[in-house]
């Protein structure tokens, strides 16, 4: 539907989780029921989408697992989704040898394998239609060789070219594909990651908040631009990624992220 403002349009699927909780409710705001979906219980998420006037269902399941995707495609059903905004994701922080590996494939099949699953359902379904609006969470971290977070900075440099991807095979089609790409952000992230000792989680300087993401990243989608890194900070670490040589950015990453850095 190209009227994101026309009450009550059909669903948009979403997983909440901190600045992605915003941009559901941005959605909803603009008149869009949502199937909401996440591994952690979303009663109180519920009700909060509901007291703006959507009709709201969610779904309890891990996006990591092909049965939890299918879970959320079978909620969805039949019905047209005007947006998908496909953000599920956690990060990893720590050492990689000595990572439990089961922990580095759950964070591999949640940003990757069930992110590309999932949009692969409704992106045909919408160019099948002709139209459509994807929103997808990358990161600039997927422009920086991630020491200490070696397997979520790969991830997401997969997220981010596969955006690009997406959008350029299908941009005959009015379906918009847009790639949000933040950087550190006030969440639960670094809890998750099991980062709290790093120098990257104890500087406030460094973090935006997750309302002004959520909205730059919602603003973005409805404009139908390619891609958006989240602050000026961020806009210009990536331009220093680009230019710098990889082990001097790994370095870089390297004194953020290190186990302990905080207290250096």
């Amino acid at each position: 539907m190209d009227d994101l403002k026309a009450p009550r349009p059909r669903p948009s699927s979403q997983a909440p989780r901190a600045a992605s909780a915003t941009t559901a409710r941005l959605a909803a705001e603009h008149g869009h029921d949502l199937i909401v979906a996440a591994d952690t219980p979303l009663q109180q998420a519920v009700s909060d989408f509901q007291a703006l006037g959507a009709k709201v269902e969610s779904v309890e399941a891990d996006l990591a697992s092909t049965d939890g995707v299918q879970k959320l495609v079978d909620c969805i059903g039949g019905r047209p989704v005007d947006v998908l905004m496909a953000n599920a994701g956690h990060g990893l922080g720590g050492a990689f040898p000595e990572q439990d590996f089961q922990a580095v494939l759950h964070v591999i099949n949640t940003n990757i394998t069930g992110t590309v699953h999932l949009i692969q359902q409704v992106a045909g379904q919408m160019v099948g239609r002709g139209s459509g609006r994807i929103l997808i969470t990358g990161s600039i971290a997927g422009f920086q060789p991630g020491s200490f977070r070696a397997v979520y900075n790969g991830t997401k440099a997969f997220v981010d070219s596969f955006s690009m991807a997406l959008r350029n095979e299908i941009k005959h089609s009015p379906v918009t594909v847009s790639c949000l790409m933040p950087g550190p952000t006030d969440t639960e992230f670094f809890h998750r990651a099991d980062m709290e000792t790093t120098k990257v989680a104890n500087d406030p300087k460094m973090m935006m908040q997750p309302d002004e993401v959520a909205r730059i990243g919602f603003d973005a989608m409805l404009k139908g631009e390619a891609d958006v890194v989240a602050g000026w900070k961020n806009k210009l670490q990536v331009v220093m990624s680009k230019v710098m040589p990889a082990q001097a950015t790994a370095e870089m990453h390297r004194k953020l992220a290190e186990p302990g850095s905080a207290e250096k």
